[in-house]
């Protein structure tokens, strides 16, 4: 196939040949047509004078005098550089003429000037094709008598147009070869901005990129070095939400501001960096894009988190239960061993004096939190997060006033946040002493005697610092190690503050002696309206 240089240097040659052959065609039809107009007004001119001498009108009736006209003819070809000077009488007999046989013989046309008129034209005469004009010949009384044919032939004509034409076939030829310069210089530069592909391999590498993009089940976007979106795949449309974006905006006008625009354009670098969106948990990696040594922008490919990390999550809850579970198991088999160990040596009385303290202390925490937190779903998290915290040696307890009453309210949106702000504080505590307990402890505030609930979550652990604040809600941002099974830090209280935020509820964060996360959290109705 014909390389990109070739096909633009045929292109090329191809175009001026065409435009400056047109040109040079009209050129000279335009330079002919002109240079026959001025023969023939040339000839008409010296037609003219001839006619006008007295020896020529005398000459038609005297036969003396006519050997001084042929003279008098002769000399004026000489001077004036015409083909011919035919003096013709009324009769159309030639008394002059270049060829001397042809002097006394009568012309084959009509004598035109006889009507007292100039004409001029084109005559295909004895000698040939020439620039021909006739001016009528006056005896005194104005009378005409005969006619003056003088012509210049086509010979002399074709060499004034050549002499004209030349430089215009050369600076024909100039620009082709300045054509040809330009194209191949223009050629490279396309080479070089294509990276050296040619044409057929741009083609292929589209239709690979185009069914690459839209068949992978991963978002990229990928800009230029001017910032502006050059790919953008139906999957990046979807995590993002930018189903109306154009090719070629840039990434300010795409996206808000805020992390994942920073993310996007690298004012935050790092690997697997997670951003949480309205919809989705997204882990993003941006890279450069190097092509022949040079920076052509940068790509971001987006992976959609969102179930995996839900179903991590939710198998390290159940991880933690069954933990929790187990201790209890190993607990109650310990006391289960006392018990058949008081009945076995006959101790009746002490048995079952023992069986109803295990029996209230197991019940004691269910039913205080059963008596305040009305909705069954909020009262079963708390109780499960106490025997869960219990085990990592930090106490959840109910703080006092706090009351839930039951109503017709959607406590989903409530679960996830006090269970994320719940699971942050115990990571915080596990195996910390507060300065007045023994152990760690994790206080739980809940007032919900209107729609909007009002939860505040604190704990005596080691804080946090004044400077970082402001970060706690930041995507990915944490202070503590990667957990196993591949479970992200720093996610939970992004996602908490996203679902309060779109809930038009409030959040905020304040370290007085150990964190205090106070949150507005407003509920909807569960009772369908209906329409009457």
């Amino acid at each position: 196939m014909a390389t990109l240089a070739s096909r633009i240097l045929l292109a090329v040659l191809a175009i001026l040949g065409l435009t400056m052959a047109a040109g040079l065609a009209l050129y000279v039809s335009v330079t002919r047509d002109t240079v026959d107009a001025n023969a023939e007004e040339r000839a008409a001119s010296i037609a003219t004078s001839v006619a006008d001498q007295p020896l020529v009108a005398q000459a038609i009736g005297d036969p003396t005098v006519r050997a001084e006209l042929r003279a008098v003819a002769a000399r004026v070809v000489a001077d004036t550089g015409a083909s011919y000077v035919v003096v013709i009488g009324a009769d159309g007999v030639r008394y002059t003429h270049p060829i001397g046989t042809l002097v006394g013989q009568r012309v084959e046309e009509a004598v035109v000037a006889l009507d007292g008129k100039v004409h001029t034209g084109v005559d295909n005469g004895s000698l040939g094709r020439s620039a021909n004009a006739r001016v009528p010949i006056r005896n005194t009384a104005g009378t005409p008598i005969g006619e003056v044919s003088v012509g210049i032939r086509e010979s002399d004509v074709s060499a004034r147009v050549s002499h004209v034409v030349w430089p215009v076939v050369f600076y024909t030829a100039l620009v082709l070869a300045i054509g040809v310069a330009a194209s191949l210089i223009l050629a490279r530069a396309i080479k070089r901005a294509t990276f050296g592909l040619e044409p057929a391999e741009i083609v292929a590498l589209v239709q690979e990129r185009e069914a690459m993009l839209h068949g992978i089940r991963e978002g990229v976007i990928a800009f230029d070095r001017g910032g502006r979106v050059n790919v953008l795949n139906d999957e990046a449309r979807r995590l993002l939400d930018l189903q109306a974006a154009r090719l070629g905006q840039s990434l300010e006008e795409l996206v808000p501001p805020g992390r994942l625009r920073d993310l996007l354009s690298g004012a935050v670098q790092g690997t697997d960096v997670v951003v949480v969106t309205d919809n989705h948990l997204l882990v993003l990696n941006r890279m450069p894009v190097i092509v022949a040594g040079r920076s052509a922008g940068w790509v971001v490919t987006i992976r959609d988190r969102t179930e995996f990390e839900a179903l991590v999550r939710q198998l390290d809850s159940v991880e933690a239960l069954t933990t929790a579970l187990r201790a209890q198991e190993h607990e109650y088999s310990n006391r289960l061993h006392v018990l058949s160990v008081l009945l076995g040596i006959g101790e009746v009385e002490e048995a079952t004096a023992y069986a109803e303290e295990v029996i209230g202390q197991s019940s004691l925490a269910a039913d205080v939190v059963r008596s305040r937190i009305a909705p069954p779903v909020v009262a079963a998290l708390l109780i499960a997060k106490t025997t869960v915290a219990a085990e990592r040696d930090v106490e959840v307890r109910l703080a006092p006033g706090s009351e839930l009453p039951v109503a017709d309210l959607d406590y989903t949106p409530l679960l996830t946040v006090l269970g994320n702000l719940i699971d942050n504080a115990i990571d915080a505590m596990s195996g910390v002493a507060g300065p007045a307990h023994p152990r760690g402890r994790v206080t739980v505030e809940l007032d919900g005697s209107t729609s909007d609930v009002h939860l505040v979550v604190s704990d005596t652990g080691p804080g946090i610092p004044a400077d970082r604040l402001d970060d706690v809600f930041v995507d990915g941002y944490s202070t503590k190690e990667p957990r196993p099974g591949g479970m992200r830090r720093g996610v939970g209280l992004a996602l908490v503050h996203r679902l309060v935020r779109r809930a038009g509820g409030t959040i905020t964060v304040s370290s007085p002696a150990g964190a205090r996360f106070e949150v507005r959290l407003p509920l909807r109705s569960r009772t369908k309206e209906t329409v009457s």
